[in-house]
């Protein structure tokens, strides 16, 4: 049976984002996930972890000024600095949280920017990150995003994240396969997961279209969720959606469609 997590981002948003841990735990979640802890100290979403007893399975690397629209900063030139800082500001705090690994979003491509000169700083801004985070024991991955929700975002398909991986020539680079965004983009779902398993870390969903809970859309999720099981896939699935009412209304699909 697949193992789910609440991604606090997206999920109990209904409450203050540091209430959102209880109700997690009292909705039936082992573990959680969002986007960003970085607007609160560590050791504060620690203690919210322990207290609950959630295991945390996922979080970003800072992704730049995300309410002014950036969605990442891996693919701008002008900002490798920048980029190298949150990474170490990242690994201080996994290493406090106890998350195995992390996402780097690359975000939407800088106009007027040269191409070339892009390509090279993702290559790049991607090898010293998973450089720096094996040193810690902490994996990092890469996730396609869709764009129609985000025009211009730079890694939007899974045969580019594997491309990606083999430029930057390292062993901790993986795919975080987010199925609502490569439905939109590829579909394929069930082939890509099977035949890209190993290089597949971690996997979140939503169903399309409206990107509200499994089960509302045209995702044949309780095909899916079999599938994953029967090819062997171990890892948590993140639930990164919207949900269409009240959180806690809508989390009759997990017994409906994963058992």
């Amino acid at each position: 049976m697949p193992q789910f997590a609440a991604n606090l981002t997206m999920l109990f948003t209904e409450r203050p984002f540091l209430e959102r841990f209880e109700a997690a735990r009292k909705a039936g979640f082992d573990a959680v996930e969002f986007l960003f802890p970085y607007a609160w100290p560590a050791t504060e979403i620690k203690a919210l972890l322990d207290q609950h007893q959630l295991k945390l399975v996922l979080h970003n690397l800072p992704a730049g000024d995300w309410d002014a629209g950036d969605r990442g900063i891996a693919c701008d030139p002008t900002r490798v600095a920048e980029f190298r800082a949150g990474v170490a500001q990242a690994i201080d705090y996994a290493q406090v949280l106890g998350v195995p690994q992390l996402n780097c979003l690359i975000g939407k491509v800088p106009a007027g920017a040269d191409p070339k000169q892009v390509d090279a700083t993702v290559v790049e801004n991607l090898r010293y990150a998973a450089a720096e985070l094996e040193k810690h024991g902490l994996r990092l991955l890469i996730e396609a995003i869709n764009t129609f929700d985000i025009p211009g975002f730079y890694l939007h398909g899974t045969p580019q994240a594997l491309k990606l991986i083999d430029q930057v020539g390292s062993d901790n680079l993986f795919v975080q396969y987010d199925i609502y965004h490569m439905q939109r983009m590829e579909g394929e779902l069930a082939a890509t997961l099977q035949q890209h398993l190993e290089k597949i870390a971690h996997i979140q969903l939503a169903d399309n279209p409206g990107r509200n809970e499994p089960g509302t859309g045209e995702i044949n999720y309780a095909f899916l969720f079999k599938h994953l099981d029967q090819i062997g896939y171990r890892g948590w699935i993140g639930c990164e959606y919207k949900p269409a009412g009240k959180t806690e209304d809508g989390l009759g699909w997990r017994q409906k469609l994963a058992e």
